[in-house]
């Protein structure tokens, strides 16, 4: 049963990154009727909530955007950073939006950074502490337990990221319409496209929920 609900998790998995790109690929083609960069896009919606001490800057890779909130930067991929699409305002407008949670002190985002010390020691721990515990289920349950425990933070930080990345991208989607930054077609295309990279946080999610049932269920069934 536990193997069964992974694999349909993973399949799950696939076919949303598979989406996600293709959707991104789609709307890249969407050019803005106005002409403004991802960069650009970013600068005018930090500005607009009188954010002036956040950087945009371009990073390299592909999909490596992010908020900093340690240096106060807003990193764009250089496909974001330059290009001039319904994706990239798309993805701009989100990142950014993680900065104006920042700014207002959003709950759900002080909340994750507090657990980042501690998920960051947990991640390194995990896969090592359950590995053994599996070994050792007979003579030193416990192991497993402490394992569950340490992956149970895992999952705790996935779930909380969900309100984080959904309002993110709200506030952005809220934004470049109030901004008349997309026409409607272009409004559409970066609905959409946050629609599905949101996906891709809630199958996580899901995913490290069904994991931790399933080294549960183990533990639960070492006496069988």
């Amino acid at each position: 049963m536990g193997f069964l609900l992974m694999g349909i998790m993973m399949l799950a998995s696939w076919y949303v990154g598979h989406m996600l790109k293709k959707k991104f690929e789609k709307y890249s083609k969407t050019y803005l009727s106005n002409g403004m960069s991802g960069a650009e896009v970013a600068t005018k919606m930090l500005h607009d909530h009188g954010i002036y001490d956040v950087k945009v800057i371009s990073t390299p890779g592909r999909l490596t955007d992010h908020y900093n909130p340690m240096d106060k930067t807003v990193n764009l991929s250089e496909a974001v950073y330059n290009e001039r699409n319904a994706a990239a305002a798309a993805v701009a407008a989100h990142e950014v939006g993680h900065a104006v949670q920042h700014a207002t002190a959003y709950k759900w985002l002080t909340m994750r950074s507090k657990l980042v010390p501690v998920v960051s020691i947990a991640s390194n721990l995990v896969s090592w502490v359950l590995l053994a515990g599996i070994f050792m289920l007979q003579t030193f349950p416990q192991l497993l337990l402490i394992g569950i425990g340490l992956f149970a933070m895992t999952t705790l930080f996935s779930i909380i990221t969900l309100p984080v990345e959904y309002d993110a991208s709200n506030r952005a989607l809220k934004w470049l319409q109030a901004k008349n930054i997309v026409n409607q077609q272009e409004y559409a295309g970066a609905k959409d496209a946050l629609t599905w990279a949101a996906r891709t946080y809630l199958v996580a999610a899901l995913s490290s929920i069904a994991t931790l049932l399933y080294y549960v269920m183990i533990y639960m069934g070492r006496r069988d």
